[in-house]
């Protein structure tokens, strides 16, 4: 997910719409090695629920591989991208590595060069028909890597994600609360939670990129899609510095004032302030599906999920896309496997074996499958279905700049510490946003 975040364009109609069309085909394996065959894929699947997949599609690749051998190296996402450029310059770096959107990630990993363009195997594999072409420009660049959204796809994503409103169904219940419809209510809610003497959103600013989301689903109910897209790609010169920006800054800080998060959560991590949640500490949080997992076992709490509610009269739009995706090195000495590789990790096999973890698949669900969608997972392909339906996938908005992730985390702290005003933080990541698109067009 997660961050980062995170995934082209020629004003695109960013609805992304996972085709369910033809299985992507299967091909005789790429490589007949008469030797052990070593392919090395860096994920950072970590957790343990995404592991169990990882580890499982992996023993059936090799089982179906004669003489290959998969050597996993699992990173959490920042250390992942800390890491693996340096690592994808070396000749014996990882074959395959997840990279995560966005062009201080993937962007500047295709201009420096370090990328396989997989034109090709987009034809191989029909995986055409697995995914839209919107949900393949987000993990597009021109060859220069300047260009986001169009050009050649550098990455597939096994996993789609939208990011919504995790509650604890057992508190709702006991104190009679009831899933809000407009925002107008949640507002309410969140004023009656914290009355009832209950965090109402378990949130921690420690490692900085969730308060980016934490921010951007306000955001998102007050902008347009158009807005989104343009501001994302980089095109038709919008600005920052708006009043519906500023707006979604004055509620975020507005809830920090009011004792809306969690006790001391300047100081509490990502993980942490899960657990908290996990542990009934907490009427809801704001994060990605791809949480639920976590939610839907070694707990005796019951959760649901519901998309951040709308103003009053107006259709929901929500961050969302699809999780990070598997690359390949340009200098691999082995290109043909692990594309085919990559064709497994979006397989309905694939698909399946998401569904059943609790994670929302990028890929269409086999036509014979059997998983129960009477639960939290449903509810998050409910939810993803929704947006994806009704055109209203977001973006996370740190990937319009380089630098925006770092500015946005900068900028959101001191909003959130009173140090600044919405007015003062729309301009200061204006600053960022402006200076790119100048440098970007000379």
């Amino acid at each position: 997910m997660k961050k980062f975040r995170l995934p082209l364009i020629l004003v695109l109609t960013f609805v992304l719409v996972l085709s369910a069309c033809t299985t992507p085909t299967v091909q005789a394996p790429a490589e007949q090695p008469s030797e052990e065959t070593t392919l090395v894929v860096w994920d950072q699947f970590y957790r343990e629920e995404e592991s169990k997949v990882i580890e499982t599609l992996n023993a059936e690749f090799e089982a179906a591989h004669a003489g290959v051998k998969i050597e996993r190296e699992t990173k959490v996402l920042a250390d992942l991208q800390m890491t693996v450029k340096l690592a994808l310059g070396e000749t014996d770096g990882p074959d395959i590595a997840q990279v995560n959107q966005g062009r201080s990630d993937m962007g500047a990993l295709v201009e420096a060069g370090l990328l396989l363009p997989l034109d090709d195997y987009v034809a191989t594999y029909s995986w055409g028909n697995v995914f839209s072409s919107s949900v393949a420009s987000r993990n597009s660049f021109t060859s220069d890597g300047k260009t986001f959204g169009q050009g050649s796809l550098y990455g597939v994503s096994p996993t789609a994600e939208v990011v919504g409103v995790f509650y604890n169904k057992g508190i709702f219940k006991d104190n009679n609360w009831s899933v809000p419809t407009t925002f107008e209510d949640f507002e309410t809610l969140l004023a009656d939670v914290k009355a009832a003497g209950i965090t109402p959103i378990s949130f921690g600013s420690l490692d900085g990129w969730n308060a980016i989301h934490e921010y951007s689903a306000i955001q998102h109910l007050l902008v347009s899609l158009d807005y989104i897209n343009n501001l994302t790609y980089g095109v038709n010169n919008v600005s920052f510095d708006t009043p519906e920006n500023q707006e979604a800054a004055r509620i975020l800080s507005d809830w920090a004032k009011a004792g809306y998060f969690s006790e001391g959560y300047t100081g509490i991590g990502y993980d942490d302030s899960n657990n908290l949640f996990k542990a009934g500490e907490g009427a809801m949080t704001i994060t990605g599906s791809w949480f639920a997992p976590e939610l839907m076992t070694g707990t005796d709490q019951e959760f649901g999920f519901f998309l951040l509610p709308g103003l009053s009269g107006k259709t929901t739009m929500a961050i969302g896309g699809v999780g990070v995706p598997f690359a390949i090195r340009k200098t691999t000495e082995h290109a043909d496997l692990a594309a085919e590789y990559l064709n497994w990790m979006i397989s309905p096999r694939a698909a399946e074996l998401w569904a059943q973890a609790g994670m929302v698949p990028a890929m269409a669900l086999p036509e014979d499958s059997k998983i129960d969608t009477d639960n939290l997972f449903g509810e998050t392909l409910l939810a993803w279905q929704t947006i994806n339906n009704n055109n209203a996938v977001g973006h996370y908005i740190d990937w319009a700049t380089p630098t925006f992730y770092d500015t946005l985390v900068s900028e959101l702290q001191k909003l959130l510490g009173g140090v600044t005003t919405p007015a003062d933080f729309t301009a200061a990541v204006e600053v960022d946003y402006a200076n790119y698109l100048q440098e970007r067009s000379q």
